[in-house]
């Protein structure tokens, strides 16, 4: 049985379930490679409830955590709308290749049609082939306001 839920950052069920998922997709190479600390295992969720505009969705078979979606509400100025990023999006070893993963982005769409949002986002390495022919498939596409410009880079600053 196939289960979505949308998770509650406070039941430490669901806490314990987001740091184990996202730290199995921390230890795959698409997701660095690198365990995440014991310290952000476990406080992942409480420092999520902090944020207004986080949701996370946990995706169970057979009652066993096996996807998780994080996302977090923002803003189109374009649009004037509101947009859901997937910062995250995960479908542990055992279960990719099953629909799970499309599944998962079905229930963030309904969460963002709820939410009156004019688009979903995602950033997806280059080299994660299956991921972003999954993507497409499911309609996502590479951004660009004017195709003589090109499209949008994600770049990122680490700060200390």
């Amino acid at each position: 049985m196939i289960e979505f839920i949308t998770a509650d950052y406070l039941n430490p069920r669901h806490a314990a379930d987001i740091g184990y998922l996202l730290n199995c997709y921390a230890t795959d190479p698409m997701g660095g490679g690198e365990p995440l600390s014991d310290d952000i295992q476990q406080n992942l969720a409480a420092e999520l409830a902090k944020v207004a505009h986080a949701f996370s969705v946990l995706g169970y078979v057979d009652d066993q955590p096996a996807a998780l979606a994080n996302c977090f509400e923002l803003f189109s100025t374009f649009k004037c709308k509101p947009l859901i990023n997937i910062h995250d999006l995960v479908v542990i070893k055992g279960f990719r290749g099953t629909g799970l993963g499309k599944r998962m982005l079905e229930q963030v769409e309904l969460i963002a049609r709820d939410k009156g949002c004019c688009k979903l986002t995602l950033e997806v390495l280059e080299g994660n082939q299956v991921a972003r022919n999954a993507y497409i498939k499911f309609g996502f596409a590479g951004f660009e306001l004017n195709p003589e410009m090109g499209k949008a880079m994600f770049m990122d600053k680490v700060l200390d």
